[in-house]
């Protein structure tokens, strides 16, 4: 199974694509998607849409993982994240890639044990999931390594 992991942002969409055979993992591509602040909100997310549309159609996954928006304290950033995340949806529905949706916390408990471990907890277990001594250098795609590695473990 090829699980597409998403984090997702206005600024940087961080994505990976992680197959998982029900024995192994193996990180077959990652990276992110970012977008300029000085360009309008809109043409921000028309270019994750499209930016997605074309992973899709290169990548093919046979599903999404995506973080699930549960609460922010920055009230400045909670609604961009979220109207993100609905051209991001918009993409995989358009696609009929099945979507599931976990919180940061449920990550955390699923990948370390702990629903409260920092980056550096979770960047440990998904080094040690994946059998691999280095990760992608951006959190957000790191982040939805995690992401996707979750959904394996709650098949």
């Amino acid at each position: 199974m090829k699980i597409l992991g998403i984090d997702p942002g206005m600024a940087i969409v961080g994505y990976s694509l992680v197959e998982y055979d029900g024995f192994s993992y193996k990180l077959l591509t990652s990276g992110s998607i970012q977008t300029s602040k000085d360009e309008s909100e809109s043409k921000r997310l028309l270019e994750i849409f499209e930016d997605m549309n074309e992973l899709l159609t290169a990548l093919k996954p046979d599903v999404a993982s995506i973080e699930k928006l549960f609460f922010c304290r920055n009230q400045t950033t909670v609604m961009p994240v979220a109207h993100a995340r609905g051209v991001i949806l918009a993409a995989l529905e358009k696609f009929g890639i099945p979507i599931y949706e976990y919180t940061p916390k449920v990550v955390k408990q699923v990948l370390t044990g702990f629903g409260h471990a920092d980056k550096k907890q979770v960047e440990q277990m998904v080094k040690l999931t994946l059998e691999v001594d280095t990760l992608p250098k951006l959190d957000d795609t790191v982040d939805s390594i995690a992401i996707a590695i979750c959904h394996t473990r709650n098949l």
